[in-house]
């Protein structure tokens, strides 16, 4: 869990800083402001579940075998990025406003990867 883990996670920061470039440079002049708003946005939540995700990763790491609770909030983390993000990604740059009923179900993904970590915290020993 802990290469899946932190693989994962370098891949999707990566991503979020050479997407939030793309939209700072390329998109500026194609995307109205709410869009590039909505961009933004996407990339913001990803590199800081990304983060998050790595330290999963890291606590993961400490643990053999790794705790149910860790394991669970790295997946949420990684289905929220997707689904938050991805939705908000799709939405800024196609503009079918229906994208956006999605991103709720990625927000409860992150939700829950912050329930799950904080849970496992509040039961170390």
């Amino acid at each position: 869990m802990f290469r899946l883990f932190l693989t994962t996670a370098a891949v999707l920061a990566g991503l979020a800083v050479a997407l939030g470039a793309f939209g700072t440079h390329a998109l500026r002049d194609r995307l109205d402001a709410r869009a590039i708003e909505i961009f933004e946005t996407a990339a913001r939540y990803q590199i800081l579940h990304a983060l998050a995700l790595a330290l999963v990763a890291v606590l993961v790491n400490r643990f053999d075998p790794p705790p149910a609770l860790l394991v669970a909030s790295g997946a949420a983390f990684i289905a929220g990025i997707l689904i938050f993000s991805g939705s908000l990604y799709a939405l800024s740059w196609s503009g079918i406003r229906v994208l956006g009923a999605v991103t709720p179900f990625g927000g409860g993904a992150l939700i829950v990867g912050w329930i799950c970590l904080a849970l496992f915290s509040a039961n170390l020993k």
